[in-house]
């Protein structure tokens, strides 16, 4: 009875971090959308497949239609980051998403009047082209959204409606084509691309433009060399991506190899393949309600490797198993640990990487995955063609858990660095969580911010923040104390208003409410400050926001310093 108390508490918790990402309007509004054209997209490609097939009869022809579905995804992933820290990335979705809908609306056209295959081609081209900037979009928008403690269940979230996805898509595309033709299926997918841009009018976050050009010296390459950089140059982004990129590759040959078990063990015939993959959709939904406690651990090279286990060692049941029912229980399975391991490195690497690199970087990320999926579908019909079946299955059982166990010593060491920077940080955190405007902030976002902020001493008497500049950093005292003094809204001689010691902070007015130093603040003895950036300071808050007391805190100094309120009438944001 414990055990099944347990099991229902982790289960409410999971939900109601379920909930509480879902209550916030604007990812509510754009998971929304991403599932609708989810849906539309999978069973779109069952209906295109259909269509080249039947009127081709050729496999070869199939197979263009894979690969005009792939390439332009691949080739402009990296490019699409770029495009991404360019832009408002909600207003590129409603681009992307209207375009989407053009394209397919054409294709339905072109379909209905038995227009050239090539022509259909050209168009489903055109359609992974324009899908190919909303993953980066999407992955470097959530951090921001979400408050840091709930994105790594925004992030399974995410992935578990794609699971979802992944079971209903399929089902949807071969319901459509039972009783209508591709023609239909084109046109409801062109449905749901109109839906998600609608959706995405609604969302009102913002992204903030990056300038991708560094003052005008980088060029079109050295851009989109940034994410790709980022990666290989960090040793912690570089082994999580490594992992990703490992369980990609085995997910490009199982589409491969589940035709065969499919076609030769299973006596399923070729289309049982949907079903396979209908498992791993299910394993991953399921896996959901603990990847956010798995996440949470200290050390997760061990809790990776068990995911990149538990996805390809199952594999080899495949041998011997006849069973359909069996086989979807095995794959549920895979699909389980296989969420492990892209939830918790996308969320690493989400919180790793600097926020104005974030699209570059999920750009490359994604393109690093889609390479790893094309590997998989090439070297899987070689071992399989030269070998037989079983010898490709146990291959890709084996193969890939070696290479896992080998990389744990990688995995540890960046289990080892992130607990060398998290005790190095330690003092720092420590002081930040005593003051109230952090007191509702995670620890993870503490250490981001500890991390990222610059220390600077004063000499006594030395200026630190002169009445009416604008506002860049929040200052956190950490030794030391300070006099701070204002003019008020008349502009007369300063007059004194009050000593701070440390620990304690000042300077947030002014980026809170947007508006000019509304005081100023000299070094009374020698201090030291942590300088944080204005923006960061407005990003953390978005994501764990500042307590009640802390707002109250900050009406009351604006009223000592300016008690007729002129600079909040007055004073334009900076």
């Amino acid at each position: 009875m414990g055990a099944t108390g347990g099991a229902g508490r982790e289960s409410r918790r999971w939900l109601a971090t379920y909930r509480s990402v879902l209550a916030i309007r604007d990812v509510r509004l754009l998971f929304t959308g991403l599932a609708v054209s989810a849906t539309g997209s999978w069973a779109y490609n069952a209906a295109l497949l259909a269509l080249v097939y039947t009127r081709t009869h050729s496999l070869a022809w199939v197979g263009a239609a894979g690969l005009v579905r792939f390439l332009p995804s691949l080739l402009l992933s990296p490019y699409s980051g770029v495009v991404v820290e360019r832009s408002d990335r909600f207003r590129l979705l409603l681009v992307t998403n209207s375009l989407a809908l053009v394209w397919q609306c054409l294709l339905a056209v072109v379909a209905l009047a038995h227009g050239p295959i090539v022509l259909v081609l050209a168009l489903a081209g055109l359609s992974a082209s324009t899908g190919t900037f909303e993953m980066p979009a999407v992955g470097a928008s959530v951090p921001s959204m979400v408050p840091e403690s709930e994105l790594v269940a925004a992030n399974a979230l995410q992935s578990t409606i794609d699971n979802l996805v992944v079971i209903i898509g399929p089902a949807l595309g071969a319901l459509l084509l039972a009783f209508s033709s591709p023609t239909v299926v084109f046109f409801v997918n062109a449905a749901t691309f109109g839906a998600a841009a609608l959706l995405v009018t609604r969302i009102s976050f913002r992204s903030t433009k990056v300038d991708v050009t560094e003052g005008g010296t980088a060029g079109v390459l050295s851009q989109m060399l940034v994410g790709v950089r980022a990666i290989l140059g960090a040793r912690s982004a570089r082994a999580l991506v490594a992992m990703c990129a490992l369980v990609s590759f085995i997910y490009g040959t199982d589409t491969v190899l589940f035709i065969g078990v499919s076609a030769h063990k299973l006596g399923t015939g070729a289309d049982g393949f949907g079903y396979l993959l209908a498992g791993l959709g299910v394993g991953g939904v399921l896996m959901a309600s603990v990847v956010n406690r798995l996440a949470a651990r200290p050390k997760l090279a061990w809790v990776i490797y068990a995911g990149v286990a538990g996805y390809t060692l199952p594999t080899a049941l495949m041998v011997v198993i006849h069973s359909p029912e069996l086989a979807f229980a095995v794959e549920v399975v895979r699909g389980g640990s296989t969420l492990v391991v892209d939830v918790i490195a996308i969320t690493a690497l989400q919180r790793a990487v600097p926020r104005d690199q974030l699209g570059r970087v999920m750009g490359s990320f994604w393109a690093f995955i889609l390479l790893a999926i094309g590997l998989g579908t090439v070297i899987a019909p070689a071992i399989t063609t030269s070998f037989g079946l079983d010898a490709g299955l146990w291959t890709m059982a084996l193969a890939p858990s070696l290479v896992a166990l080998a990389a744990l010593p990688a995995m540890r060491r960046v289990d080892r660095d992130t607990a060398a920077v998290s005790a190095l940080l330690a003092p720092k955190v420590a002081l930040l969580e005593q003051l109230a405007i952090f007191s509702a902030a995670s620890r993870t976002l503490l250490e981001r911010l500890a991390a990222d902020a610059a220390e600077q001493s004063f000499e006594p008497g030395a200026p630190i923040i002169t009445q009416g500049d604008q506002a860049d950093y929040l200052y956190v005292l950490m030794e030391g104390s300070v006099e701070v003094s204002s003019s008020g809204s008349s502009g007369g001689p300063a007059k004194p208003i009050r000593t701070m010691t440390a620990p304690d902070y000042f300077g947030e007015i002014g980026i809170l409410r947007h508006i000019p130093r509304t005081a100023n603040v000299v070094a009374g003895e020698g201090c030291r400050c942590a300088l944080i950036d204005g923006q960061q300071l407005l990003d953390a808050l978005g994501s764990a926001s500042p307590s009640s007391a802390m707002l109250a805190r900050t009406s009351t100094l604006l009223e000592a310093t300016h008690p007729s309120g002129e600079p909040l009438a007055s004073a334009s944001a900076p």
